[in-house]
């Protein structure tokens, strides 16, 4: 079959060997080459098809654009024109990249116009997941390098695609490379804009991407690098999990989409999709340099931290302090986000048995007497470092003293509230109620306290780095000079709450509600926020 390219042909199909649409009379060849062998796509931007070309050896298939302004009027015309060559060129420039289509030709023909690319031959990675189900994180991981490699060298020209999606990837059948396809080309419309009685020129532009991997500067026609960064972090959750983004479920409380239900990912691969998929472009990485450096680094972060393990436990030796002075000028070249891997990292595996692989299912009824004797002794040996300190007999800093859940909650039970310079770094308080605690100058590094009743607890001068108060009630509770760096506040209660000089570089308040809540717009700027969350001033929105 032939197809018609008059866009208001009512039956395109013809038969092969046809010279003239049966339907309309318009010339079936176009341009006396390209034979129009089958419809691959249309949009509101015009069609894409597949065609062979008669006038080289073997007839070689390739894909044709038509692009189609929606007007007769000469200089909307001559607009599009100038629109199109710039497209064209910019697609012949980045066309020379090996995982590019190339661009083979490029003509206006009866006020339409064409661009004509290679043909690769593969299926798309939509279609992968369809007929071969989802990919592991090994398989995501070589799609996320590859096709950030390919935006390094698109960026540098200064191009953003602005339509990455599984639909647009291609795993070429003859060397199972990946080939980004579909960069949009001409992504502007022109229009006629009535002004008094005169017809003015108007170039209109249109939110380009496909709804769900698009992020939201570019559907507000201002994209940037990091919004392929964005689409190419949802293509890799597509890949994992089978599900479109509209499909999967999202938290009522911040709009957020939970991306790793049901998805059993590593830690550190988690922070790299986490960073990828920031609505914020503040927080996302910025470049596709920055994001593939992280992924580099994925490979060595167990021994990375490994090494910082090491190197921090035990009596120093000299060898060590060296090793650990490398390990210092190292991470001081690192990333923001590689340095964040190393970190966390480091802390999951210095505790393999943290609290989070432990059940809480066993009720504090049936906590035995040696746990709450130890609970007691941990207590009584700080009491009496904390005598000792204030005879001012003894100069040396207090040490923290490390307890675990089950020895929290016992003390907790037993009528305790004093859970000062405590290590608590790690341990799962998800929904415990320790509402009017005092946490002052603890270490709680990761510590899950998601969903827990923690109105009027006081939290000063802890170092909370990381931790997860998701969805916690924190009424009235005191941050003073804490270090809330990457916290996770989503959805939490922080009414009247007192964060005073404390760090919130990072931290989630995304849905949180911070009315009437101490803290000032320098602390805000720093951390994240969108429209729902609640701000001091009572009102919703970004700050």
């Amino acid at each position: 079959m032939t197809y018609c390219l008059n866009p208001s042909c009512p039956k395109p199909i013809n038969h092969p060997k046809a010279k003239n649409c049966k339907a309309c009379g318009s010339k079936l060849l176009l341009r006396d080459r390209y034979h129009l062998v089958k419809g691959l796509g249309k949009g509101g931007f015009g069609a894409t098809f597949l065609a062979a070309d008669i006038s080289l050896p073997g007839n070689p298939l390739c894909v044709i654009k038509q692009l189609r302004p929606n007007t007769d009027n000469p200089q909307f015309l001559s607009m599009a024109r100038q629109l199109f060559e710039r497209e064209a060129k910019t697609l012949g420039k980045i066309g020379n990249h090996p995982q590019i289509p190339r661009l083979l030709d490029y003509f206006e023909d009866r006020k339409q116009f064409y661009l004509v690319q290679e043909f690769v031959k593969g299926n798309t990675l939509q279609q992968e997941v369809k007929k071969n189900g989802v990919f592991n994180e090994t398989q995501a991981k070589q799609v996320l390098k590859e096709i950030l490699t390919i935006l390094k060298d698109i960026h540098a020209q200064k191009v953003i695609h602005r339509d990455i999606k599984p639909a647009n990837i291609i795993r070429r059948e003859l060397d199972q490379k990946l080939v980004l396809i579909d960069f949009g080309v001409v992504k502007n419309q022109v229009n006629t804009v009535a002004a008094g009685n005169s017809e003015q020129t108007a170039l209109t532009a249109f939110a380009v991407g496909t709804p769900g991997f698009a992020p939201p500067e570019q559907l507000a026609m201002r994209p940037v690098y990091a919004s392929d960064i964005y689409a190419l972090g949802i293509t890799c959750m597509y890949l994992m999990t089978g599900k479109a983004p509209k499909n999967m479920e999202c938290d009522p409380i911040t709009g957020e989409i939970d991306w790793f239900k049901n998805l059993r990912v590593s830690d550190h691969f988690t922070e790299i999709l986490t960073t990828m998929l920031e609505v914020s472009v503040k927080n996302r990485y910025k470049t596709a340099d920055e994001a593939l450096g992280v992924l580099d680094l994925d490979g060595h972060i167990d021994s990375l931290a490994d090494s910082m393990i090491s190197s921090s436990s035990g009596l120093s030796t000299p060898s060590q302090h060296s090793s650990s002075s490398r390990h210092s000028m190292f991470s001081s070249k690192m990333s923001r986000g590689s340095s964040r891997l190393v970190e966390n990292n480091s802390l999951r595996r210095a505790n393999p048995n943290s609290a989070r692989n432990r059940s809480l299912s066993r009720s504090k009824e049936q906590a035995n007497s040696s746990r709450t004797n130890s609970s007691r002794k941990s207590f009584g040996n700080q009491s009496s470092q904390k005598t000792a300190l204030g005879k001012g007999k003894s100069t040396e800093p207090t040490k923290l003293t490390k307890i675990d859940t089950e020895t929290l909650l016992d003390a907790y039970a037993n009528g305790r509230r004093d859970f000062r310079l405590k290590d608590l770094s790690l341990q799962d308080l998800e929904k415990a109620d320790l509402s009017k605690a005092s946490f002052k100058q603890s270490k709680l590094i990761r510590t899950n306290f998601q969903g827990a009743e923690l109105s009027s607890t006081n939290f000063s001068n802890t170092d909370t780095r990381q931790a997860s108060f998701r969805n916690a009630h924190l009424g009235r509770a005191y941050f003073v000079a804490a270090n809330l760096e990457g916290v996770d506040f989503r959805g939490a209660d922080l009414s009247f709450t007192r964060f005073d000089n404390a760090k919130l570089k990072g931290a989630n308040l995304c849905g949180a509600n911070l009315t009437s809540a101490t803290i000032t717009k320098e602390q805000l700027a720093q951390a994240k926020t969108n429209w729902t969350t609640i701000l001091p001033s009572g009102r919703r929105g970004f700050w």
